[in-house]
């Protein structure tokens, strides 16, 4: 009788404080963040680890800095095991969500993202990728994308006053800027991110769903569009046509040539200047022109979502965490300490003073992600989109070509 009195007692008490715990007290519970390397400065972290545990006396953060090399493998595990110390949210690629999505891995967070994110207002190009099937599992942070970085000293030479507004415009404007010994843009055969802008400015894709099959659309005629903007644009400058952006690095070719454009993230903008201190001063920043002037083309959106496990036990601490850190205060705080784009294009005015990331977040609302199967990854890693770019820009037939690297994406993706 003793022992059952001293039961009820502590139900009794767990009811109002949990048995164990003085009356007043409540339960802590720790929610586990990983966050990839280099996305947050540690300053920032540190203000908002204190201010949400000040406004969430309930909750702890054990924030844990994960390195991108590796990182698919160890999410995979995270999301298949119990481990008791996993993470509560994490930080993963926008293109990256559908893959772990896929095997129910991920807490589906449609309801919050309707009633209480404004889902309808996230960029596109983050919003999209972190849907699988008509859930959103993948929560907008923040974004990053490609602008035209321009030697404004070069452009004052050739008579040029303003950046162009239209494809048009800027075909003409880089055509006088490439005379003499100067190269009107520096723009590799295989820098196949930009090519898929161009697809997409025109109506086209490089891959699409209909019946729950996929099947590359490279031979589309938007997407032989958007293929032949890029072999006129290209011609314009000498870049390498069988290799990409990165081979060699563009950054040193822009800063030790006389290359009046190249298309790039703003943030590149450092590795020139350290290269070439010189032109400190003179660098300039535009979004890639769309087909008209009333807005800025198409461009792939990088960056980060915020996923949930759905195997979590801090369900509701961990959608208070992912509630902050994309909610406007700290999202827009975010933006301005690392130079990235807000997830909303309503919260672009906050990174208007710095002229390169006031660019990429024009440019960011028109963004858009790789065709959002899991099975994507496959095409990159063969990557036939490189090889049919460099046989256009050598002289091949552009349907002709386009019609194999379709089937070669078709193939990928139809593997499981």
């Amino acid at each position: 009788m003793k022992r059952r009195l001293l039961a009820l007692v502590c139900v009794s008490a767990s009811l109002l404080s949990g048995c164990g715990l003085m009356p007043g007290d409540a339960e802590r519970r720790t929610v586990t963040v990983w966050l990839m390397q280099h996305s947050a400065s540690q300053e920032y972290l540190d203000r908002f680890t204190e201010e949400f545990e000040r406004e969430h006396p309930e909750l702890d953060l054990d924030i844990r800095i994960q390195e991108w090399t590796g990182i698919g493998e160890k999410v995979q595990k995270a999301l298949a095991t119990d481990e008791e110390d996993g993470p509560d949210v994490i930080e993963v690629g926008n293109t990256q969500v559908a893959t772990y999505a896929e095997g129910d891995g991920l807490l589906d967070l449609t309801l919050e993202s309707m009633r209480d994110w404004g889902r309808d207002d996230w960029l596109p190009g983050l919003a999209e990728p972190g849907r699988w099937g008509s859930q959103q599992y993948g929560i907008p942070w923040y974004a990053a994308n490609r602008v035209v970085i321009y030697r404004k000293d070069l452009f004052r030479q050739a008579g040029v006053t303003a950046p162009p507004k239209t494809r048009d415009e800027w075909l003409t404007l880089t055509e006088k800027l490439d005379t003499g010994r100067n190269q009107g843009i520096y723009l590799a055969g295989q820098d196949w991110y930009t090519l898929a802008g161009f697809i997409w400015e025109e109506g086209g894709d490089l891959a699409k769903e209909r019946d729950g099959l996929w099947r590359g659309t490279l031979d589309s005629p938007e997407a032989l569009r958007g293929m032949d903007f890029y072999r006129r644009l290209q011609a314009l400058g000498d870049g390498p046509v069988d290799a990409d952006e990165e081979h060699p690095p563009q950054a040193g070719v822009f800063a030790e040539g006389k290359v009046a454009q190249i298309v790039a993230v703003p943030g590149l903008a450092s590795a020139i200047l350290k290269q070439n201190p010189q032109l400190k001063g003179e660098l300039g920043y535009f979004p890639l022109p769309g087909r008209t002037a009333d807005k800025p083309g198409a461009v792939f959106t990088g960056g980060s979502d915020l996923v949930v496990p759905a195997k979590t036990d801090t369900r509701e601490g961990a959608i208070e965490v992912v509630a902050a850190l994309t909610g406007a205060k700290w999202n827009t705080d975010l933006a301005r300490t690392m130079n990235y784009v807000p997830n909303k294009a309503g919260l672009a005015e906050s990174v208007a003073g710095e002229e390169g990331v006031a660019a990429m977040a024009a440019g960011a609302a028109q963004g858009r992600a790789t065709p959002g199967t899991p099975q994507w990854s496959a095409v990159e890693a063969d990557n036939p989109i490189k090889e049919y770019m460099t046989k256009v820009l050598t002289g091949a037939d552009p349907a002709t070509e386009a019609g194999r690297a379709a089937r070669r994406i078709t193939e990928a993706l139809a593997f499981d």
